[in-house]
Parts: structure tokens; C-alpha cells; sequence
């Protein structure tokens, strides 16, 4: 579980398809601190397991459909010095700053408009038909593992204003018009139309 609060960016130094899966290598600095071997890591707000830790870096390995279904995939051919988010896991300690993110992407947006507003900036991005249903002004929206507030909805695209410090610290600032972004929508929302829509939870009997 993570809150969507980016504890820094990442440079990815690899991504190699190998026989089982494709090992993305991220050179992540101080955030390695206190990271062991199976942690949790939202990576562009996918949750990623790291299955090595060589000083600076992190390893992980990805399943072909995680880089099919999400913008990780588009560092395939042109991977080595790009930016990621980065975000360990929640402890019982940490501070909740943003909402309840899983790492679970439910899929892929487009950017349609990102300029400078002011001081701001206007983030403009179009999601996947399903998922304009939850989409709210002022609702939680999680963008490349960033919590952030809906401003305005339109169908299926929406508008987020960026203050320059969370373009600053993020891999937002190399996002352009046509890009990729992961999405992750409301929790609560995705919970809540479950049981609006009248279905039974399935009743887990102990096995005999």
C-alpha cells in the first residue's frame, strides 16, 4: 500500500527482456535505504517487487503483461536515463499525505496538454473510456504513482493543476502532449460502485 506521496525520482539504467521476464535496473539513490530483497516499490505507481539491491540500484523484474498494460512499457528501446517515480511502501508509522494507493494500475492515460499557467501548470489527459466513471471534481486520481486532485472533468479527459514544486521533484517534467501516464483511480470509488451495483461477495468457507 502507498499514498501517492513520491518520495523522489529514479534513472533507469536498464531494460532488458530476459528468458522469464524483463529486468528493469534503477539507479534510486538514497531511497535504497532500509530496502530488502521482496519490498514493494511503486515504480510510475506500479507496484514492483525488488529482487536485487546493488548499492544505489534496484532490480526488478517485470511480467511482459505489466509492461503491455502500462506506460513502463514504452521505455522499451529508449530506457537508460529516463526518470521514474519512485515510493517505498506504507509502514504503521508513515504519514498518510495523499490517499490509499495499491500499485495496482488500472490503466494507461494519454497527455493531451501540459503547459505552464502562471506560476502552474495545467495537466490535461485523457483516460480509458471505463474509466470517465470515476472521475469527480475534486476527487483522488493517482497519475505515474502521484496523488493528485481532479479539477475538471470532461467525459473521459480531465484536468490536474501541477504546482512547479511536484513538477519539479517528480518525472513529470519530462512528460509532453502524447505521452503515457499510469492510472490508478479512487479506492473508494472502485469500492463503492461494487456495492451499488447489488453483487454478493462470494462466501469463503473453511476448507473441511
Amino acid at each position: 500500500m502507498f499514498t501517492g506521496i513520491v518520495e523522489g525520482t529514479g534513472t533507469v539504467e536498464l531494460y532488458e527482456p530476459r528468458d522469464a521476464a524483463i529486468r528493469l535496473r534503477v539507479e534510486a539513490g538514497a531511497l535504497t535505504e532500509g530496502v530488502q530483497l521482496g519490498d514493494s516499490i511503486a515504480v510510475n505507481g506500479c507496484c514492483l517487487t525488488v529482487v536485487e539491491v546493488d548499492g544505489p540500484r534496484l532490480s526488478f523484474d517485470l511480467l511482459a503483461e505489466t509492461a503491455r498494460l502500462t506506460s513502463i512499457g514504452d521505455l522499451a528501446g529508449h530506457a537508460p536515463g529516463r526518470l521514474v517515480n519512485l515510493e517505498r511502501s506504507l509502514t504503521p508509522a508513515s504519514r498518510i499525505g495523499g490517499h490509499f494507493v495499491t500499485g495496482h494500475i488500472d490503466g494507461m492515460g494519454e497527455v493531451r496538454r501540459f503547459e505552464q499557467v502562471g506560476k502552474d501548470y495545467e495537466l490535461e489527459i485523457a483516460a480509458p473510456e471505463n474509466g470517465a466513471r470515476y472521475l469527480v471534481p475534486k476527487g483522488s486520481i493517482a497519475i505515474d504513482g502521484i496523488s493528485l486532485t481532479v479539477v475538471k472533468v470532461d467525459g473521459p479527459v480531465f484536468t490536474i493543476w501541477i504546482i512547479p514544486h511536484t513538477r519539479e521533484v517528480t518525472c513529470l517534467r519530462e512528460r509532453n502532449a502524447g505521452d503515457h501516464v499510469n492510472l490508478e483511480f479512487d479506492l473508494l470509488a472502485k469500492y463503492t460502485e461494487k456495492i451499488l451495483s447489488g453483487e454478493k461477495p462470494e462466501t469463503v468457507l473453511p476448507s473441511a
